[in-house]
This record gives C-alpha cells, sequence and structure tokens, in this order.
C-alpha cells in the first residue's frame, strides 16, 4: 500500500474540478484521430488566457497570408497588363478604321462631286449648244432659257462646294473652280459662247478629265496610306505586346522567386518544426521521469516510455480511472488527477513497489495545466526522488551518526579516567588475593575492562576523523607489516596465510598509519572466521575503473586491488547489508565499530571497499584504492 513520505500539499479553495468524472467513465468510447496539444498560456495572475483557439486561428490566418500575396499581386498585375493592353489594341485599331474610313470618305466625296460636275457640266453644254444650234437655223424656240438656267443653278451650287476646305485649298481644284465659273458666265452670253464658249468647254473638260484621272491614282494612294496606317497599327501592338510581354515575364519570374522563397522559408519552417518535434519526442522519451498528457475526460492522449514501464497495461485513450497499473502506481495517477490543476501543482512524494515485492522506489508527483483541442487537460509528471530520498535519509543518518559520535565521544572520555582507576584498582586487588575463586571474579573483571577500554578507543577513533598523511607507500611492504602485527593471533589459530602478490609493484600516496590499521582489523576478522588450521589468501593486482567501478578499457583511473579472503562459514545476506553500519556486530563481544572505521578510512582515500560472502563459502573484502 503506497504512503506519502511527505504530506501531500492541498489545492486552494476554487480549484476547478471538472472533468474528474468517475469510475463509468473507463467504458466510454475512446475517441479516434491525432491530438495535437499544447502548454496553456497563462495570465498575469497564473490562470490560463482566455480563447486559446482564436489566438491559434488567428496565428494560421497570419501564417497562411504572407504565403499567397506574392500570387494575388503577380495575377493582379498581370490581369492590369492584359487589360490595358487589350484597351490599346483595340483604340488603335478603332483610331486605324476611322483614319481609313476617313480618306475612303473623302475620296468618294471627291470622285462624287467630280462625277456630277461632269453631269452638269455636260448637261449645261448641251443646253447651250441646243439654243445656239436652234438660232443658226432660225428655228423656233423651245424654253431653252428656262432648262440652261436649271442647268446653270445646279452647277453654281456644285462650285460653292469647291469653295469649301480642303478644296480650296488644292490649286488644281481652285484653277478648275476658276476656269468652270469663267465658263459659266460665258454660256450666258451668246455672243461670248460663239467666240470662247468652245475653248473654256474644252478647258474645263480637260481639267476634268485630268481630275479623275488624278481621283483614280488617289484611289491607290489611299489603298496604300490605309496599308501603312495599319502596318503601322500592327507595329505599335506588335511593340506593346512585347512590352507586356516583358513585363509580364519581369512579373512572373519576380512572383516565382517570391512564392519560391515563401516556400523555401515555409519547407524550412517545416523542417525545423519537424526536428524540434523529433527533438522533443526524443528528449521525452528519453526522460528518467514519466511524463503524461491528459484530456478534459481525464483521457491519456500522450506518454512517454517511462510512463509506459510504470503503467505496463496503459494506452493512449485510456481512462485513468482503468486499472492498467499496480496499487501503488494506481494510487499516484488517482493524486495527481483527482483535482483539475489550474498551475503547476506538487501533489507530494509516493512510495512504489516493484514487480519483484522486494524493492521500491520513491516519487514525487506534479500536474500542471495543459490545452488540448480547446479544452483544459492536464501534464502528469512523476519525477523519480529514489536516489534523493536515499540521499536524503543518508544525510539524516550522518547527521545523527555525528550527534551520536559525538555525544559517545564525551561519554567515553568521562568514561577513561574512571576506566584507568578501576584497572589499577583491581591490579593491586590481584596482588592481596589468594583465593582462586576471586582470583577468576578479578580475572572476569579485568576482561570487561578491557572491552571497556577497546570500546572507548574504537569510539574516540570513529568519531575523531584524522586527516591523512600521505606519503608514497609500497603496498606490499604495508601488507606484510600488518601481517607482522597480528603474527601472534596468527599462529594462535594455526592459520596459514597465502599471498597472491601481482607482479607489478603497487605504489601510491597514501596514510600508511590508517592503511595498516585496515588491513589489521580485516585480517583479525579472517582469522576469527575461519576454522583452525584454514587459510587466509591475501591477493593484489592492478586494475583500472571507470566511475560506477566496473572493469573497463577505457577508464583513466588505475587502482590497486587488494582481497582478503577466508574459509568461514560466511555472512548472512540480511547482516550483509548493515556489515558497515557503526555499532553493528555479528560478534558476541564485538564493538560493531572496526568495520566501519575501516571503511571511513578507505572512502577518506577515495577508495572503495565491498564485500561478497556467498552462504557456507567464506568472506571476500575487496579494496581498491587509487594509485
Amino acid at each position: 500500500m503506497a504512503t506519502p513520505d511527505t504530506e501531500t500539499s492541498g489545492t486552494e479553495p476554487g480549484d476547478p474540478a471538472k472533468g474528474t468524472g468517475g469510475a463509468s467513465d473507463a467504458g466510454a468510447p475512446q475517441e479516434e484521430g491525432e491530438v495535437v496539444y499544447r502548454r496553456i498560456e497563462t495570465t498575469e495572475d497564473g490562470g490560463p488566457s482566455k480563447s486559446p483557439v482564436a489566438e491559434e486561428t488567428r496565428g494560421r490566418a497570419r501564417e497562411i497570408a504572407p504565403a499567397i500575396t506574392p500570387l494575388i499581386i503577380g495575377f493582379t498585375l498581370l490581369l492590369v497588363l492584359i487589360s490595358v493592353l487589350g484597351y490599346l489594341s483595340v483604340q488603335r485599331m478603332d483610331e486605324v478604321s476611322f483614319r481609313v474610313l476617313d480618306l475612303e470618305h473623302q475620296h468618294a466625296a471627291k470622285l462624287g462631286l467630280l462625277l456630277q460636275l461632269r453631269l452638269a457640266v455636260t448637261k449645261m453644254n448641251n443646253e447651250v449648244r441646243t439654243r445656239q444650234d436652234a438660232e443658226a437655223r432660225r428655228e423656233l424656240k423651245p424654253p431653252f432659257d428656262f432648262r440652261l438656267s436649271l442647268a446653270r443653278e445646279e452647277v453654281n451650287q456644285l462650285l460653292q462646294q469647291l469653295e469649301r476646305p480642303p478644296l480650296s485649298e488644292d490649286s488644281s481644284w481652285r484653277k478648275f473652280r476658276d476656269d468652270l465659273r469663267s465658263y459659266v458666265e460665258v454660256t450666258g452670253d451668246q455672243r461670248r459662247y460663239s467666240l470662247e464658249g468652245f475653248e473654256k468647254f474644252r478647258v474645263v473638260d480637260e481639267q476634268l478629265d485630268g481630275l479623275l484621272t488624278a481621283s483614280a491614282n488617289e484611289q491607290s494612294e489611299i489603298f496604300r496610306q490605309s496599308e501603312a496606317i495599319e502596318q503601322e497599327a500592327t507595329r505599335s501592338i506588335r511593340r506593346w505586346s512585347a512590352v507586356a510581354l516583358l513585363f509580364g515575364v519581369l512579373v512572373a519570374v519576380g512572383t516565382i522567386r517570391e512564392v519560391q522563397r515563401r516556400f523555401k522559408q515555409m519547407r524550412r519552417s517545416m523542417f525545423e518544426a519537424r526536428r524540434e518535434r523529433v527533438f522533443t519526442n526524443q528528449l521525452l522519451e528519453g526522460m528518467v521521469s514519466a511524463v503524461a498528457a491528459t484530456d478534459e475526460n481525464n483521457r491519456i492522449r500522450s506518454a512517454n516510455a517511462a510512463f509506459f514501464k510504470i503503467f505496463p497495461r496503459a494506452s493512449i485513450g485510456a481512462s485513468v480511472y482503468e486499472k492498467f497499473g499496480s496499487d501503488d502506481a494506481m494510487k499516484m495517477l488517482d493524486a495527481a488527477t483527482n483535482v483539475r490543476a489550474d498551475k503547476a501543482t506538487y501533489r507530494g512524494r509516493w512510495l512504489y513497489r516493484l514487480s519483484d515485492g522486494l524493492s521500491e522506489k520513491t516519487f514525487d508527483v506534479y500536474s500542471s495545466p495543459l490545452a488540448i483541442d480547446g479544452d483544459q487537460g492536464q501534464i502528469i509528471t512523476l519525477v523519480d526522488a529514489t536516489e534523493a530520498a536515499e540521499s536524503e535519509r543518508g544525510l539524516r543518518r550522518a547527521e545523527s551518526l555525528a550527534a551520536v559520535g559525538q555525544a559517545t565521544a564525551q561519554v567515553a572520555h568521562e568514561i577513561r579516567n574512571p576506566l584507568g582507576s578501576i584497572r589499577l584498582g583491581v591490579s593491586m586487588l590481584r596482588d592481596s588475593v589468594n583465593d582462586q575463586e576471586a582470583l577468576n571474579t578479578i580475572e572476569l573483571v579485568e576482561r570487561g575492562i578491557k572491552h571497556l577500554n577497546k570500546l572507548v578507543v574504537d569510539v574516540t577513533q570513529f568519531s575523531r576523523q584524522k586527516n591523512l598523511e600521505r606519503s608514497r607507500v609500497n603496498l606490499h611492504e604495508l601488507i606484510d607489516m600488518s601481517l607482522d602485527l597480528v603474527s601472534e593471533s596468527v599462529k594462535e589459530k594455526q592459520t596459514p596465510v597465502e599471498k597472491v602478490f601481482g607482479s607489478e609493484q603497487l605504489v601510491g600516496e597514501w596514510d600508511g598509519h590508517q592503511l595498516r590499521q585496515v588491513f589489521v582489523n580485516l585480517i583479525s576478522n579472517a582469522v576469527d572466521a575461519s576454522p583452525v588450521g584454514s587459510p587466509i589468501t591475501f591477493s593484489t593486482k592492478e586494475v583500472t575503473l571507470n566511475e560506477s567501478g566496473r572493469v573497463d578499457s577505457q577508464a583513466t583511473r588505475r587502482y590497486a586491488r587488494i582481497s582478503i579472503s577466508d574459509q568461514g562459514k560466511g555472512i548472512d545476506e540480511t547482516a550483509v547489508d548493515r556489515i558497515f553500519e557503526p555499532f553493528f556486530s555479528t560478534k558476541k563481544r564485538g564493538t560493531g565499530l572496526g568495520l566501519a572505521i575501516v571503511k571511513q578510512i578507505v572512502e577518506l582515500h577515495e577508495g572503495k571497499i565491498s564485500v561478497d560472502s556467498p552462504a557456507g563459502k567464506g568472506t571476500r573484502f575487496i579494496i581498491d584504492l587509487p594509485l
């Protein structure tokens, strides 16, 4: 059953509990589809900002508009260009048509006027001749004057048209007009007509023929001018088309380049977004902490590998009320989701027992708000605080031991003086007593005094961490000196000592005096644990270790490894974990400080010590000292 190590932090009044649901939510149908989610933008007061969907929509509009802007501008410019070109072309063609029609109309008017003049002049000349012939034969005069007057009037009306531009500005037409007017005047007088009429009519007639011939030539000239006007208009339209085409090409090239630049930016942005998403996914999957996102209905929408390791039967879309983990794990999840978080909230520290039932981990539980599709969800974070909790417990234990050590040292100091007096008094009492029973009692008291004195010495040494006095020490010589110090115990127990030293000389900057104390303590324990006649083994070699203590050819630090093995019964499995704790001992009269002092000295040298003790197969202590 999971219990929080610390009190779970409460939530403030007014925390939303919306969407917590109940157990019945587990059977609700799960929604399909891809889920896009992001963190909620908070306001100054810490609450979620309003209308996140609207903000996202506006952001998308701002993102799309720049991409189509160059296309809109390019197409607009091309349409305007085509419209202007079409308008100018139509205007030019209208101008050509007007000019050609004007020339044709002028020519047709001149030709029509000439034909009318010829007809009128011929009619008038015929009338004059008829009258002249009748007078010459002295015949009865018909009404010649009336018809001649009408013919002359018709010619005079046509002469008025010759007074108007552009005919009045043409010299040939002016001369023809003057000659025709003179001829008309001659027709009014029979005597003059008979003298001058024929000659003047011939002149007028020749001029009419000349003008008609000129009119025929002018028709060809009009055709040529019309063709020239049309060709000029065609060239103008072609020039405009070329300019428009060039401008259109420039617009198209500019539009294409701008669109290509925008697409490159968009592709770069998509690549950066994809890379950021991959990086975020890798970062999320690589996190030691378990992270999951839940929606408004408390369904899991996303989670990393660490989360699925704690909740092996969980799946995307599953409700947090389903049973997809152990009881301890579900209690942690319930603590994180039972109250809707409107800001980052700490939900306490929880213990989680592993599936083996023996070991356990510690997790700090957090929850924070999250926006999913415009709804309010949560981010659940389970931070593995096992090492931190162990460190905290170790720190508290060290502080407790330090306090106990200080108190014990003070007590040992107070005991040492009376203990010396007691030892002196018991020694004097031994000299004055001859009774064997009394002597046995005195010997028992002396053994107790000796044990108390050793306890006082060990406590004093343990509570006073002496600084290392380093010097160049040869390891093999140091081991031989340590064996000499316990030679009496070795001989008494008849324990052979086997030395398996490496071929290389192991020399390091160590404190020889304190290391000698380490080896003496371990040798004494090995001799005590071994049966009579069973050997103990010393072996040394040089190794390279990485930070985790494993043999590694790539390591950068060299160590001297010392192994001390005995042939005793071994150490119980439960005692192995506590063997280096102060005041813990498996001996009946042990102080429980020997191995604690050994570990303390080895760690002062930045070394490592471990124990290997299979049941019934002896014990081996392994010490690694940096070279």
